[in-house]
């Protein structure tokens, strides 16, 4: 197994979706700039949502064309106005979300999971055509349970995970979507999925409502699985799950791969202050371990 983890930082979309205080635009940048000092690789920058769902997010065509050009940045597009929207302004990697839970997809894009995986194979196809050589991301939420219906079988998040491979992703992220799973749930899908899933194209989205997400981490890594989302200062939740709280830390999660001698690129002590702007707009303090342990230990906590 190799010893390198893809670490793809979702901070500025899933980190900030949920909040109701407007972020200006050029915090937005300051903070995806922040990141890719601090040595990530992965970025997801923004969604092509519409504005009046989620307001956070109404600047993703402003804030797109003043992104660096490193490094590789992606942005979510939920339905096929978002990706004309996406693909105006020159986005080559996009994401699209179903979920396991017919539950969910209905609270949150208004479809079944099966009508959500047809509307996606239409986006996906009309990116392929418009943009040679595009990446595409497939979100799968409520992969453990949903905040409506309860536990989700392994066996309905390896179906739709299946149809997304069909349809050509490059890149399937499992989600804890409201943070409930333990370990032992992780072994359980991950062997499930991987009968289906090529390991290179699995990643896991774990949120941290219930302090499990470092050891669901340290699971996933026992079986091999390489590729991490996550939020840098812990930031996220998601506003149609009701009780998801914020996405495992960056922090949290590069100490944990420090700590296992995992090689990942990312620099603590840069990550630790990256989300500082952000919080202090929020007026709240930092609350992940690895970055406050590594503000304390650097001397740079905020006043």
């Amino acid at each position: 197994m190799s010893d390198q983890v893809r670490i793809i930082d979702v901070g500025p979309r899933d980190g900030l979706q949920n909040e109701k205080l407007p972020i200006p635009t050029d915090v937005k940048l300051r903070f995806i700039q922040a990141l890719a000092d601090a040595g990530l690789n992965e970025i997801e920058a923004t969604s092509f949502v519409s504005p009046k769902w989620v307001p956070q997010l109404g600047d993703a065509a402003e804030l797109w064309p003043h992104l660096p050009s490193s490094p590789l940045f992606s942005a979510l597009v939920p339905n096929a106005k978002g990706l004309e929207r996406a693909i105006v302004v020159g986005v080559k990697r996009i994401a699209v979300f179903t979920a396991a839970s017919d539950a969910f997809t209905r609270k949150n894009i208004n479809m079944s999971v099966e009508e959500s995986l047809e509307a996606f194979r239409a986006v996906i196809e009309e990116f392929r055509a418009q943009v040679p050589g595009g990446w595409v991301r497939g979100y799968v939420s409520t992969a453990f349970e949903c905040p409506f219906a309860g536990l989700v079988a392994p066996s309905a998040v390896r179906e739709v995970s299946m149809k997304l491979l069909e349809m050509g992703v490059d890149d399937i992220s499992i989600g804890d979507t409201i943070g409930v799973a333990g370990p032992s749930e992780v072994h359980s899908l991950t062997n499930t999925l991987l009968e289906v899933i090529p390991i290179e194209k699995f990643a896991y989205h774990f949120h941290d409502t219930h302090g499990t997400a470092v050891a669901n981490v340290s699971k996933a890594l026992e079986l091999g699985i390489r590729a991490f989302d996550s939020s840098a200062g812990g930031l996220g939740g998601c506003p149609y799950a009701p009780g998801a709280t914020g996405n495992l830390a960056t922090e949290d999660l590069v100490y944990l791969l420090n700590r296992e001698g995992f090689r990942h690129g990312v620099a603590l002590d840069r990550l630790a202050t990256a989300s500082l702007e952000i919080l202090k707009l929020f007026g709240r303090s930092p609350y992940s371990k690895g970055q406050l342990a590594q503000l304390s230990a650097s001397g740079t906590f905020p006043t």
